[in-house]
């Protein structure tokens, strides 16, 4: 005899909250979410079914309606399972709502003015009036240095509206008070930004082919782009593992005798692999140093200590490693 559908309503209702226990019924973790901005084509309902949730759990969680209309840019917030339901169930309150982009343009989860993703260290945009040398002497560094982190000629015109990195702790440029540019302008530098987006297990296997942890890889390659090769930050970081010009160029010199493609999101993420272990070769092993080292420079860890900021950085890719285990 076929159950009726009141039956199986009733039944699926019994697994559902059964599930909803198990999962609320687990330890508390530090808030895992991962904020990144909308890309072309997307709706409420893609991002959630690509990332294992229910549309109104996502919904609920930024604080809008589940047929709420995300647009191009926008920074929306993707919760863990356990946080969407602690919304859902009224045990916490939902993340700010869906917001634009704070710059506009395409930008890695790095950039998005998100409580769980810190911005990157030492992003600037140039603004009229700066120069090469005239930032390197403001923040105590060589031209020299500043070109060969973000791929820059030293010899060139700096536009303005250039988004730069600048060395981790130096000092606002004299112009960082006037307003941005509108326009943002990426250094014409490897690896380059395309339009290609990996999956966990393709940067997992990635990563362990080249040494490095598959589950801090991936998470670090979730906080930092969601897996979205064309993500470049607001510090001139590019792609899957957010990998500056200078860092492309140090990985291929000293750390493969492959030659790497800088147009593959592949070849970003055995980038992004290999500089990671060797931060874990020169942290002795230690993941939480190496991390830190990764998003603020390991020198400056070493010389400085973790900056609340990296604190915050390590903690989210920590608690994200047990999605890619």
């Amino acid at each position: 005899m076929r159950p009726s559908r009141h039956l199986h309503i009733r039944r699926h209702l019994i697994v559902s909250l059964v599930a909803c226990a198990a999962v609320l019924a687990l330890p508390a973790y530090a808030s895992a979410e991962v904020a990144r901005s909308v890309r072309p084509g997307e709706t409420l309902w893609s991002i959630a079914h690509s990332n294992g949730l229910l549309t109104s759990a996502l919904a609920a969680y930024n604080g809008v309606s589940v047929d709420h209309q995300v647009r191009l840019g926008q920074t929306i917030r993707i919760p863990t399972t356990q946080e969407a339901l602690a919304v859902v169930n009224g045990q916490a309150a939902p993340a700010s709502s869906v917001a634009p982009s704070s710059n506009g343009a395409s930008s890695g989860a790095g950039s998005a003015s998100s409580g769980s993703a810190p911005e990157p260290l030492g992003g600037y945009t140039v603004r009229p009036g700066d120069t090469l040398s005239g930032l390197a002497a403001q923040v105590g560094v060589s031209p020299s240095a500043i070109a060969a982190m973000n791929g820059l000629d030293p010899d060139a015109f700096l536009l303005a509206g250039t988004v730069i990195k600048l060395p981790t702790g130096s000092p606002a440029p004299a112009h960082a008070s006037e307003p941005a540019p509108q326009k943002q302008v990426v250094p014409n530098a490897n690896p380059a930004p395309t339009a290609t987006r990996l999956s966990a297990s393709e940067i997992t296997s990635i990563a362990a082919q080249h040494g490095a942890p598959s589950d801090l890889a991936a998470a670090i390659a979730w906080q930092e782009s969601g897996f979205n090769n064309a993500m470049v930050s607001s510090a001139n970081a590019r792609g899957v593992m957010q990998v500056m010009p200078g860092t492309w160029d140090y990985v291929q010199q000293n750390l493969t005798s492959q030659r790497l493609n800088p147009d593959s999101a592949h070849d970003n993420v055995r980038a992004g692999s290999l500089y990671l272990a060797r931060l874990l070769r020169d942290a002795g092993g230690d993941e939480r140093l190496a991390t830190a080292g990764y998003y603020q420079g390991l020198a400056s860890v070493r010389r400085i200590g973790m900056l609340p900021e990296t604190e915050r950085y390590v903690e989210n890719v920590m608690a994200l490693r047990n999605r890619f285990r």
